[in-house]
């Protein structure tokens, strides 16, 4: 099975988003990663629900928004009217794991967990029949360009062994050509890859090199 490849719109233009979709949607691309960040759980500010309500209109592609946001209980209804596909909340900003997982479901989208560089593997463990995907961050989330932390997709194969076969394993920060082998290797299906793709002077070679 070939990976799911989700390019991250943080590092397109943004003058040229819809551009940009198509380029990545051209490419072969499955999915789009859309980072949703507050200000408070990470340090940085992105884009919000009208943002998002806009890429659905220029895209029929699988929108796979990341929540680093506090309080995500308060905003899944209003991502899923703009047309989440996916919503992945982050293990460190959730106050009840299970009953978010149980709100996100009941709106018929897939529901994914995130944990950051620092947090152990095992908190996912007991949520794995509940959830649809894990994000494994192999960078501090908050802000795009870092540098891939190996020992962070060391946690994989515990998730990988424990999960059902279904279960995607998704993995953001620092991902190219080298470091998506070394994702894959240990269990993940899911790349999610930004300045890799769309500072690429080959749009397309990027993308595939990553399947």
């Amino acid at each position: 099975m070939s990976n799911i490849v989700s390019p991250s719109i943080l590092s397109a233009d943004f003058a040229n988003l819809e551009r940009d979709i198509k380029c990545v949607e051209n490419a072969g691309a499955q999915w789009l990663h859309i980072d949703v960040m507050d200000g408070h759980f990470v340090p940085n500010i992105t884009i919000g629900v009208p943002v998002v309500a806009s890429i659905r209109k220029v895209t029929k592609l699988c929108l796979d928004v990341h929540l680093m946001i506090e309080n995500p209980e308060k905003y899944i209804e209003q991502f899923v009217n703009a047309g989440a596909d996916i919503l992945t909340f982050h293990y460190e900003a959730a106050k009840d794991v299970k009953e978010l997982i149980k709100l996100i479901k009941s709106y018929n989208i897939k529901a994914g967990m995130s944990i950051k560089p620092k947090t152990s593997p095992d908190v996912v463990l007991p949520y794995l029949n509940d959830l649809d995907l894990v994000l494994i961050m192999t960078v501090e989330p908050g802000f795009g360009g870092q540098k891939f932390m190996n020992d962070c997709a060391e946690k994989i194969p515990l998730i990988r062994k424990n999960a059902k076969k279904d279960l995607i394993i998704q993995v953001d920060g620092g991902i190219n050509a080298e470091t998506a082998r070394i994702c894959t290797a240990f269990g993940a299906n899911s790349l999610v890859a930004g300045n890799y793709i769309y500072k690429s002077d080959d749009i397309t070679s990027a993308v595939k090199s990553l399947f």
